[in-house]
Formats: C-alpha cells, structure tokens, sequence
C-alpha cells in the first residue's frame, strides 16, 4: 500500500473506521437511522456536517461515503474493471430474473454493452425517429383530451406510459400502446419493480427467503405479469424473424440483435440475458426519463421567463406543426435541452451510486481493502454554492457556451447518466424523449399549473430512482398554437 510524504515522513493510510461520522447505535450503528425513500438527503446533510469523505457503519460493515466530484469521477472511470454493483443488489437482482447489462460485470457486461449501446446510438434514432413521433403524437392526443376539459394530469403516470411506449417500440419493435389504454396497463406492473428493489437491497436480512408480507406477494403477481410481458415480446421477435431471415443478418432494433446473438453458432448472448436486458430496459427506461421530465416541468412552471424562452425555440424550429417532424429538427432544441440537462443537475434521479471495489486500492489516502462497500453522493458537487451562489437555482442559461468558470465547474460535476465506461447507454434516447415531449408543449399549450395537490413543493422520494411525489399538472389549449 502506497503512503503519502508529508515534509519527508511517511504518512500511513487511514482506514475507513478512522474517519468521522453520524454516531450511530451499538451493534447496529447507523442501519435504523436511515430513511431510505430520503436517504440521498439524509447523505448529503451528514455531508454538510462530518466533510466530502465520512463514515457510515452498518451492522458490522464500515462505509465509505464520498461526495467529492473528482473522487466520483475517477471511481467512474475505474469501471468495471475496478468497481463493480453491490454485490447484495446483484443478488436481489438475480432473484427478480435473469440479469441484463445494469447488473453484468466483466466480460459479460463488455459483451452485451455493444449490443445495447448500438440500440440507441444517435444513428438508430435518427433511422428510427418516425417511431418517437408517433408516440409523441399518441401523448399529445392525451393531454389535448386533458386541457380541453381542464382536468388535472397524473403527470408521472402519463410520462411513464410514454417512455415504455418509446422504448418498446424502438427497442424490441413492438407497439405497446398503454398511451391509449386505460386501466392496468404495463407500466402499473413495472413501477412497482424498482421500489422493492431498493427495499430488499437495504432489509437488514432477505426476511422474503422465509415468509412474505403482503407487498411482497403483490410485487410477485407484478413482477410474473412483467416477465409475461417479456416473454411475448421476444416469442413476437422470433415470430417475425422466422418470416424475415434477413433479419438475422440485418436486425431492426436491439432485440432482434440479441436473438440474432443468441441463435448464431457459439453466439455470445444466453437466453437469460436476452430475457434480463428486455426487462431492464423496460425499467430503466420508464422511470428516469419519465421522472426527469416531471422535475423539468416543475421547475419551469416556477420559471416562466424559461418557458417563454422554450415556447419561443419551439415556435421558430416546429414552425406550424404541433410537434418535431424529423430527428435533425428534435436534436437541435438546444434550450430544451439547457432545461433538461438542468433539471437533471438539481433533481438527479440518481442520486446515490452503491459500489464495491474488485481490488486493494486508495481514495485521498484512505486505504480500502478489496469489496470495501462505498456510496457515492452524485449531487453535492453540482449544487456547491461555494463554487457559484446561484447553484442552487434553475437557470438553464449557464449550459450554453461559453461557460463562466463556475458554472462549467457546476455542470461538469453534474452525473445524471453515470460516467466512464458504464455511462448509460440509453442517454441520448432519454434525451431525445425530453426534447421531444417538452418542444410539444411548448408549441401547444399554456402551462397552468404544475405542482402537488397541496400546493407545497414536491418531495424527493427515493426508490431506488429518484423522482417528485404527487405532482399533477393542468395545460390549456394555446390560443394561437
């Protein structure tokens, strides 16, 4: 183990439990103190108060909590060769079906990443793009029926519904359609997965192993009809590549790339990981990208000189059409994107980051044996006001170039899609979908409220994503779209 020379001595590395920290209770130490659906906050005040590296304890294990953006950073780019999951979430994980790219590591993560990542790079989306706008055109729809009778929208429950729409469609070429359905569409069944998730990964034992509560079997049900789902869209995907044989050697979208994969001669793909990266894409893609855009519209409805700024963008890219007709016009909305980009600095929905380190290693001179548990804060660094007395507020401006140095230190400490090697695959789709959705209501509505029944701001709720509780919103039809 390295030591750091101070004046010529020597000086040894300390260990985790040297380090200062929330006082916890005998035994135990801080296990029952958190509150999981806000413990990114109760992380980030104990931040505030014992500096950017701390202690936790947990029953009998020490952690490392980290806040630093630079330690962050190179913790990002160590992946995944120097940090892996937490191996108690790939547990859980494997219990819930077969894992998908979120939870490979190593060869196996290498092997799928191409595949996923070739998915939703920027040239499927454009070759794909009639996709998005038929989904959005579905969404629009919607909220026409809403602002006409001046009724109330469940906000995330709407946006949910058209992430799965988008990535169904784009992913596995099948068309969902819960826009238009009522009542117990899929994405009931799906958002029910990454709470219990969060839930099991932080139980002091897997109690489930020996009785279950009545979650527990409402989430079975949940996850049986996810994994139905599942399995017809990939019995689908066969069905038509059955017909089509060119689509073997030329596939159409993710899944039929990874059947092509797992049918090849010593393909590289097993039917679980099929079967796992379909029910993780599914997941991931509705919650983020749904509950970004929630927190996005929040804060523009506290900032109306940002909305007029984005009505205006629409109105000259959009032009009389009710929303972007071609990928080219979509990708350039760069006030759209200034507003996503910050909603996701200030309301990250990923806020904390559990790893595992795979060797003996050091971070600012804290000696981490191998499988050392570390949680990383992503958001402390983004919002600094040491660094900017603004960090705190939403102004999308300081995303254009040229940056003032303090901001570029802000948005350059921002980590909404990850870092490094494991930075998500799906980001530039979660983009498109953000400019989409808001470019469409700019161009035809009045934004008349957005916000919680009760007027107060919205909580921050933890599951496993992070996303705003109870926001609704209300549009009226633009007099002159």
């Amino acid at each position: 183990m390295d030591t750091k020379s101070t004046l010529g001595v020597a000086v040894p590395p300390r260990r985790v439990a040297d380090l200062p920290g929330p006082r916890g209770w005998p035994l135990l130490g801080n296990l029952f103190q958190i509150d999981l659906p806000s413990m990114h906050l109760q992380l980030e005040a104990w931040a505030d108060i014992w500096g950017p590296l701390y202690r936790l304890r947990l029953a009998n294990r020490d952690v490392l909590v980290v806040t630093r953006t630079d330690l962050i950073a190179s913790i990002l780019r160590d992946r995944p060769d120097g940090w892996r999951r937490l191996r108690k979430l790939r547990a859980v994980l494997d219990e819930m079906g077969p894992p998908g790219l979120f939870a490979a590591e190593g060869d196996p993560w290498r092997r799928q990443r191409r595949l996923v990542a070739s998915a939703f790079a920027p040239g499927t989306l454009k070759r794909y793009f009639s996709l998005i706008e038929r989904v959005t055109e579905r969404l629009k729809e919607r909220l026409d029926e809403a602002a006409r009778r001046g009724e109330w929208i469940d906000l995330q429950g709407l946006l949910m519904r058209y992430t799965v729409d988008v990535t169904a469609s784009l992913a596995f070429g099948i068309d969902v359609n819960t826009l238009q359905q009522s009542g117990d569409a899929l994405q009931k069944h799906l958002d029910k997965v990454l709470p219990t998730l969060m839930r099991r990964i932080h139980a002091p034992f897997p109690y489930w192993h020996y009785f279950k509560l009545p979650s527990d079997r409402a989430f079975d049900r949940d996850l049986a009809i996810c994994h139905a789902a599942v399995a017809g869209f990939i019995q689908t995907a066969r069905d038509r590549m059955a017909v089509d044989l060119a689509l073997f050697a030329h596939p159409t979208n993710m899944l039929e790339a990874m059947l092509a994969a797992r049918d090849a001669e010593g393909g590289g793909l097993s039917e679980g990981e099929v079967v796992g990266n379909v029910l993780t894409m599914l997941i991931a893609g509705e919650d983020t990208t749904a509950n970004t855009l929630a927190w996005t519209l929040y804060l523009l409805r506290q900032h109306p000189e940002t909305w007029r700024e984005l009505v205006a963008e629409a109105e000259a890219a959009i032009g009389r059409e009710p929303l972007a007709r071609s990928f080219v016009v979509a990708d350039g909305l760069c006030v759209a994107e200034d507003c996503a980009n910050e909603a996701m600095r200030l309301r990250p929905v990923a806020p904390v980051l559990f790893l595992e380190n795979n060797k003996v290693c050091e971070i600012d001179g804290i000696a981490l044996p191998a499988d050392s548990f570390v949680i990383c804060v992503m958001r402390s660094g983004a919002v600094d006001t040491a660094t900017a007395p603004d960090a705190g507020d939403f102004r999308p401006s300081r995303w254009r170039i040229p940056m003032d140095p303090a901001d570029q230190t802000l948005t350059m400490a921002s980590f909404p899609f990850g870092g490094g090697p494991r930075i998500c695959p799906g980001r530039y789709l979660a983009m498109i979908e953000m400019k989409m959705v808001l470019s469409m209501l700019a161009r035809n509505y009045d934004l008349i409220e957005v916000g919680t029944e009760d007027g107060k701001p919205p909580c921050e709720r933890l599951a496993f994503a992070m996303s705003p509780v109870g926001l609704r919103m209300k549009l009226a039809m633009r007099a002159d779209p």
